[in-house]
């Protein structure tokens, strides 16, 4: 089944694009939750006129993630966590708590979206990749202390 994107769906396309998906994922998934159309004559002659709106739309979900990306940027999350004696963690530090501290800082990113190279489990500095938009990443700095 082939449908146009009206929004940005990850491993699918880019809003505007007309792709082809299982016929299940379009009428369970997309077509529900509005992020995408069929793709019918009717609808890909009123792509054109979509394509315009879609493509300002598009301008400024990219500014908006631009506008975060910079925020986190310069966010310093700083986590409290109890360890040993060498500096070692009794747990590690999750990438859902970290979407709990930039909850508290003001911004509302998905857990999913923050990616750890590695799993923190010492005291010390570490960077996490937050993926606002398939274009836009930002690098998050992380200080785990001592509680």
């Amino acid at each position: 089944m082939k449908v146009i994107l009206k929004e940005n769906v990850e491993h699918l396309g880019h809003i505007g694009d007309i792709v082809k998906v299982a016929p299940g994922y379009a009428r369970n998934f997309l077509l529900p939750k509005a992020l995408a159309i069929e793709a019918t004559e009717k609808n890909a002659k009123a792509l054109d006129h979509m394509k315009r709106h879609l493509e300002y739309k598009k301008n400024r979900v990219l500014e908006a993630a631009r506008l975060i990306a910079g925020k986190i940027e310069g966010l310093t999350l700083s986590i409290a966590h109890q360890s040993g004696s060498d500096d070692k963690l009794f747990g590690a530090v999750t990438n859902m708590e970290l979407a709990e501290q930039l909850k508290a800082h003001g911004l509302d990113i998905d857990r999913k979206r923050i990616a750890l190279a590695e799993p923190i489990k010492h005291l010390g500095n570490f960077t996490a990749v937050v993926k606002i938009h398939p274009e836009v990443s930002a690098v998050l700095k992380i200080s785990v202390t001592k509680a």
